[in-house]
């Protein structure tokens, strides 16, 4: 399948007059099939870069929400407001629940941001799932991750409420959207909580292909631990990564060094950055 994929929000906007950084993660992803919005952003950011950006966001046929948290679901309800029609909204069971940040060492609310029945009373279609997935034939989500790999071990600073008190949360709602092309993989990672060799690996396996043509988003190596850090980067070295986009999550110090070891293979991805297969 083709595909054309727009960085729709971001942490970070240079070059482009009128957008607007946030930290947050939004992409439109256009396709034979329909177009989507992946991921919404925290809000007050994705409508206006659409528009500055000449993105049509009434042409969407979906809306995939990679997971809870609220800098990728702030901007949900906006959308659905600009959209004033029903509209099929894919995601994890795990959608709606409480989680928290103790980051810096202050606790805050992390999760989505509005209720179910507000969204659904907007028009959302909530269509909930924890297996790999088709969105439409040549889209897919890769539903829950295996976590396989011994050095990918969460971020302990985000939690949810254990029976004995705060306890590290697993993340199990993390979804990439994988797109089949002529010339590999088609990869849009959200935060990649699940670990991003482990994210690559399940969305290879489940493929049956090893050549990923395209791969960006979030890498959530930027509050890795230096372990984690390290093997991922060796790790990705090692796969068969054609191009390698680092946004949100990743951090500038982590971008960097991911710039300097793939070299032209890599590219920075904010606000109005462009990948087409």
């Amino acid at each position: 399948m083709r595909v054309k994929a727009t960085v729709l929000v971001d942490n970070y906007a240079y070059g482009i007059n009128g957008v607007i950084a946030q930290h947050g993660w939004a992409v439109f992803l256009e396709t034979e099939r329909g177009n989507f919005l992946f991921d919404t952003g925290a809000g007050k950011t994705v409508l206006n870069n659409a528009i500055v950006l000449g993105v049509d966001l009434a042409s969407i046929e979906g809306i995939i929400l990679s997971h809870h948290h609220h800098d990728h679901t702030g901007g949900l309800l906006e959308v659905l407001e600009y959209l004033r029609r029903p509209v099929d909204v894919h995601a994890h069971p795990d959608l709606f629940k409480d989680s928290y940040s103790t980051r810096h060492g202050k606790i805050s609310y992390s999760g989505m941001p509005f209720r179910q029945a507000v969204l659904e009373a907007k028009g959302a279609r909530f269509k909930l799932g924890r297996e790999f997935r088709s969105v439409v034939p040549g889209l897919y989500l890769t539903g829950e991750v295996p976590r396989l790999t011994a050095y990918e071990t969460g971020d302990p600073d985000l939690v949810i409420n254990g029976e004995n008190g705060l306890v590290q949360d697993p993340l199990a709602d993390d979804l990439s959207v994988v797109i089949p092309t002529d010339r590999g993989l088609f990869i849009v990672l959200g935060c990649a909580h699940a670990g991003i060799i482990n994210t690559l690996n399940h969305a290879m396996k489940v493929m049956g292909q090893e050549r990923i043509q395209t791969v960006f988003g979030g890498t959530h190596l930027g509050p890795a631990n230096e372990v984690q850090r390290e093997e991922s980067i060796r790790s990705l070295l090692r796969m068969n990564i054609a191009r390698l986009g680092a946004s949100h999550c990743t951090g500038l110090n982590t971008a960097a060094r991911l710039a300097y070891e793939f070299g032209q293979r890599f590219v920075f991805c904010g606000v109005g950055t462009v990948f087409e297969a």
